[in-house]
């Protein structure tokens, strides 16, 4: 048996022309030969390393870190990092959680404008002899907009409860069906009329959980996902200002605990309209860039106040860059279908509104101002393909053509199939009604064409938001985006539910998932009497098990019996039962068993 003794591993930062990050191995000592040596032998091919900035990038942060993938922390060797005006910048490694990179992070921000030079001594994609330079962007600051949107309050248009003052959610009625499903329905709805926040609800329409957001905030993208092996609830939450987000995404367990918060990195912060958990746990999240720009292409001023769309795939534990996407680096201004607006209003030209990791490890992301859906390499973030807009790879045939779509996902089959919603609208209208949509993708002969569409009747026009969820069993789940509408459709077309907010508020997208939760937090109870009668309402915010309440009743606390069970009706219920010194009461599941709070990881209480 081989003994190993310790290796000491030290980091070491030398001033020179430019900061040299070297690792040396220290007091190595071990006894025995050394594993898998040869008198000679021919070193393999060194292996590609994708950079983040991407080699030629024009839209850095300068609070960019430098983000190496393909690499052990331990192999990356010496990294010499210049500004052309800020100098030679030192720093720290930090591994990403995998294994597989390492992000070097600057002791200080860049600055706008310059060129900053990277030399290593890998083998760098699109790099040059290892090396290779990215430029700073001028930030733009802050969007001088928020939005606080208030819909009217309509009859009936938010849930009220006595055991939960404190809840005022916005109310669903049910219109047509339940759906083929058992799922419940995720809703995020953005303008009130009192609050908003993530709302679930079961098939009937009742009220499940809601967890208000703080006044002037809103959430987005409410769904069920997976996290370490385990269903977990994903959302973002923040603020909107010119039809962007600027917040942060949550992930909570099913006792509705916080497991993670991700924020974007780079100096930016997460937007609303994606956070998709990969099978590989990590996180693909969108951001807004506001930048200075060159607009004259466009017949824009040459410091134009510019949206750069980007995607970024982030490291939960670590919150690093796994990969950056920036729109201004590869699409031009000129692709897209918005005019340059009157000043100060921002440039969004593309508009970046979903991102899916494909079956091929490729991403998709969608374009709702350039009309298009990219398949982007995802080492390098070059376009492989474009769907729609001004420079198809497709012919668009059939009634294919779509407009300020949302929500593009890929579906595993023989063929090449791809759901989005078309808006056809977001001024100018486009199209009539907006539509959920199918469309296959014929990629030896580069045609689209129809395999399926759905339409709301009434017909609806959305200008913005939407999205189609293809469910478990081939049904289509549709959220109607601007209009308060959600919807199935079932595998022959028909629609098997219709929905609505009672009110005129919105959700981002509407899901429909099967989901089991026990709160953390105890059942809420209030209690008034009048004359010999004590009346009881009692919810438990987020439970999914609850069939039933059981009253107990006594002359202390140590002697309470059974005196009433109650189906339970609706979010809240109402118990009426004799009035006595000592009331218990307690939720039971299907089978008649006693429900308690969640205890905490750790087994406490």
């Amino acid at each position: 048996m081989r003994q190993w003794g310790r290796v000491r591993v030290v980091w070491r930062v030398r001033q020179g022309r430019g900061a040299l990050l070297a690792l040396a191995l220290a007091s190595l000592i071990l006894s025995g030969p050394v594993p898998g040596a040869q008198a000679a032998r021919t070193e393999p091919a060194q292996a590609a390393v994708s950079v983040f900035p991407i080699p030629g990038s024009r839209v850095a942060s300068p609070k960019t870190q430098i983000a190496f993938r393909g690499v052990a922390a331990g192999s990356l060797g010496p990294i010499q990092v210049d500004g052309s005006k800020s100098g030679p910048h030192s720093g720290r490694l930090e591994p990403d959680s995998d294994g597989a990179g390492a992000s070097f992070l600057p002791s200080q921000p860049f600055t706008a404008g310059e060129t900053v030079t990277v030399v290593t001594s890998l083998n760098v994609l699109g790099g040059r002899s290892g090396s290779f330079h990215f430029q700073v962007a001028t930030p733009a600051g802050p969007v001088p907009f928020r939005n606080s949107l208030r819909v009217r309050m309509a009859a009936g248009g938010i849930w009220r409860t006595v055991s939960r003052p404190d809840l005022a959610p916005p109310a669903i009625r049910i219109e047509r069906g339940f759906g083929a499903g058992s799922g419940d329905i995720f809703l995020t709805p953005q303008y009130g009329p009192i609050q908003n926040g993530p709302e679930i609800v079961d098939p009937r329409g009742q009220l499940v959980w809601f967890n208000p957001v703080p006044k002037g905030d809103l959430a987005a993208n409410l769904q069920v996902e997976r996290y370490h092996g385990a269903p977990v609830l994903t959302w973002w939450e923040g603020y909107s200002s010119a039809g962007i987000g600027i917040g942060q995404d949550e992930i909570l367990d099913t006792s509705y605990r916080v497991l993670a918060v991700v924020r974007a990195a780079n100096g930016l912060s997460a937007d609303l309209h994606e956070f998709e958990i990969t099978p590989a746990g990590t996180a693909l999240i969108t951001a807004y860039y506001p930048v200075i720009w060159n607009a004259s292409a466009v017949h824009g001023s040459r410091r134009e106040l510019v949206f750069d769309s980007v995607v970024q795939e982030v490291d939960i534990p670590t919150g690093l860059v796994l990969f950056q996407w920036d729109s201004l680096d590869h699409v031009p201004m000129s692709d897209s279908y918005s005019a340059v607006p009157r000043p100060p209003q921002p440039y969004d030209y593309f508009h970046v509104n979903s991102v899916q990791l494909d079956g091929d490890g490729t991403l998709l992301v969608s374009a709702r101002n350039t009309w298009t859906v990219y398949k982007i390499d995802h080492q390098t973030g070059a376009i492989i393909w474009r769907l729609g807009g001004k420079h198809s790879s497709f012919r668009m045939l059939g009634g294919s053509g779509f407009a300020f779509q949302h929500d593009v996902r890929s579906h595993a089959a023989r063929d090449k199939f791809v759901t989005l919603f078309d808006d056809g609208a977001g001024l100018p209208a486009v199209h009539k009604q907006s539509r959920a949509l199918e469309l296959r993708l014929d990629l030896t002969h580069h045609t689209a064409r129809v395999f399926k569409q759905w339409n709301h009747s009434p017909g609806l026009l959305s200008l913005f938001e939407g999205n189609v969820e293809q469910l478990p069993g081939l049904d289509e789940f549709v959220g109607w985006g601007q209009n308060p509408y959600f919807s199935e459709f079932d595998q022959r077309g028909r629609m098997v539910l219709d929905g609505r907010f009672v009110t005129d508020t919105a959700s981002y997208r509407a899901y429909r998932f099967p989901w089991s939760a026990t709160p953390a937090t105890p059942p809420a109870v209030a209690a008034t009497a009048q004359g010999g009668v004590l009346t009881l309402h009692v919810s438990w915010n987020g439970a999914t098990g609850v069939s039933s309440w059981q009253v107990l009743e006594g002359p202390s606390l140590g002697t309470v019996r059974v005196v009433k069970t109650v189906r339970k009706t609706s979010f809240e219920t109402v118990i009426e039962v004799p009035k006595a010194p000592y009331v218990e009461v307690v939720p039971l599941d299907s089978a008649g068993h006693a429900l308690k709070p969640a205890s905490a990881p750790d087994g406490g209480s």
